[in-house]
């Protein structure tokens, strides 16, 4: 028997392969250029110079806004005489037209002569207004009556005719012309119940 070679029985062994992997030799790449001391300013500088015109624009925006007329606030004895004349569409139900009737009226005082008169009971109202001299004695003396007539009708469910409730209207509506404010000639003293 012959001798056998045992490596001629071994499958062939397969040619080394080149390697492609991680590990694999690449080549030099160049070199990479580093930027210098002054390079983050070409970022930086139109950055900020476009935050800069937003906020100009937007103050000139908003100044225009600003600046610009609104219409003239209405004056309190204006609105005031708007709310009676309202009123007068609920007559025909009196607890809420003496509401706002007497609402009207003290809205109407606290905005012309900053009287707490809305957040007050009337008897606190009427002794506060006591000590004021922005009334005379006769409007305090009116103030005080209308007052209490509205009271009797929103809290006592008392039931007046339509004469009594114009009558009331017609306080308030009193109240609203002798208080309101009257443009003084020039050089002449201010009147004694002017805020």
């Amino acid at each position: 028997m012959k001798a056998t070679n045992l490596s001629s029985m071994l499958p062939p062994s397969p040619a080394p392969a080149t390697p492609t992997g991680t590990n694999a030799l690449r080549d030099i790449k160049p070199p990479v250029e580093i930027p210098g001391g002054w390079a983050w300013l070409g970022w930086v500088l139109p950055a900020v110079l476009a935050v800069a015109v937003g906020i100009l624009l937007y103050r000139l925006w908003r100044g225009n806004r600003l600046n610009r007329p609104g219409p003239p606030p209405i004056p309190a004895h204006v609105r005031a005489r708007h709310r009676l004349a309202e009123a007068l569409a609920l007559i025909g139900q009196p607890r809420e037209f003496c509401i706002v009737v007497s609402d009207a009226a003290r809205q109407y005082l606290e905005e012309r002569f900053s009287f707490h008169a809305p957040e007050r009971t009337t008897e606190e109202f009427l002794h506060e207004l006591q000590a004021t001299d922005r009334l005379t004695p006769e409007q305090k003396r009116s103030l005080g009556r209308f007052l209490e007539s509205c009271d009797l009708v929103k809290f006592a469910r008392y039931q007046p005719g339509e004469p009594e409730l114009r009558d009331l209207h017609g306080s308030a509506v009193r109240l609203v012309d002798e208080t309101e404010p009257r443009p003084e000639p020039p050089g002449a003293p201010p009147r004694a119940n002017e805020p």
